[in-house]
């Protein structure tokens, strides 16, 4: 069936980039059995495009990784809730977040991107659906220079909100970075172990400005999540665990643990997410640990006031 020019332009401008990589289509099914009330406490949705349009501004183009195959995904792998996290892709529309969220059950909370001048009415509206957090990324390959006196804003009206701020960076640009992230109010949760350069080892510079940053003050959390976008080794992502470990053990009451699905923009490899929940055991090697990480911590910091399961 010929299309319009319409319709062309509509599947151009969501098609995927050529060479992004889609989820892993048949996850193993892991071994590790996860504690009751257990949280995927970073992934994300995209799309349908059809239905929630990605950002004009974006970055890259993924495929689209819709809340029915995140929700399948959760119950696959024994999983009972997500927080789910907006990428750069939607941009400040999270819509699809939202909708993912009003789906969940109530087994579901985001993370949104908004604007410094978001209407406060928007801001409730979000909250109400479910939002208990904002992100500032500070990638330059995903959004060039941070606009760092808009998030200075945005850190002060979310902070009325009771929302904690989570933080996007590379270890490596925390000497100068640091002083900017501490004076941000409220809580603020450092995203994929703050990106260390794993082939400088434990004891790199880097990776010692986060243990730092997180011995400096409580209201520091840590999310040791994404091996593979890390690792030097590749698969399984042993090289990855004694970083992951050490922030667990030091910090056990302000880690979170999550798969990133659809693991956007990898290229290397696209990791089977059943392996990533088997590397939990060495992360954190005991049940009490285990439940901490993956139950107690995130069911503090997204439902205060709510037992699991």
């Amino acid at each position: 069936m010929h299309l319009s020019r319409a319709e062309d332009a509509i599947a151009a401008a969501t098609r995927p980039d050529p060479d992004y990589l889609p989820f892993h289509p048949a996850p193993a099914r892991p071994q590790f059995r996860m504690p009751d009330g257990a949280v995927d406490a970073h992934c994300h949705v995209f799309g349908p495009a059809a239905l929630f349009p990605f950002s004009a501004s974006r970055r890259y183009t993924p495929v689209d990784a819709p809340a029915e195959r995140l929700f399948a995904l959760r119950d696959h792998l024994g999983i009972s809730r997500n927080v789910i996290v907006q990428a750069t892709c939607h941009g400040t529309d999270n819509s699809a977040m939202l909708d993912a969220i009003a789906r969940s059950n109530g087994q579901a909370r985001g993370v949104a991107v908004i604007d410094a001048d978001t209407p406060q009415e928007e801001l409730w509206r979000i909250h109400d659906g479910g939002v208990r957090g904002v992100r500032l990324n500070f990638l330059k390959r995903l959004v060039g220079d941070a606009p760092r006196d808009d998030y200075i804003r945005i850190a002060e009206r979310v902070a009325a909100l009771g929302w904690h701020i989570v933080v996007y960076f590379e270890s490596a640009e925390l000497s100068e970075l640091g002083p900017y992230v501490e004076a941000l109010p409220g809580t603020i949760v450092i995203d994929h172990m703050g990106r260390p350069d794993v082939a400088d080892g434990l004891g790199g510079r880097g990776f010692a400005r986060v243990l730092e940053l997180m011995a400096s003050n409580p209201r520091f959390w840590i999310k040791v999540s994404c091996p593979e976008r890390l690792t030097v080794d590749g698969p399984p992502y042993g090289d990855v665990v004694p970083f992951a470990r050490t922030l667990v053990e030091r910090f056990p009451d302000r880690t979170l643990w999550g798969t990133d699905w659809p693991h956007p923009n990898m290229t290397s490899h696209m990791p089977d997410d059943g392996a990533l929940v088997d590397l939990i055991p060495q992360i954190a090697p005991s049940p009490e640990l285990q439940k901490r990480l993956l139950v107690d911590n995130p069911m503090r910091l997204y439902w205060p006031g709510e037992r699991a399961p």
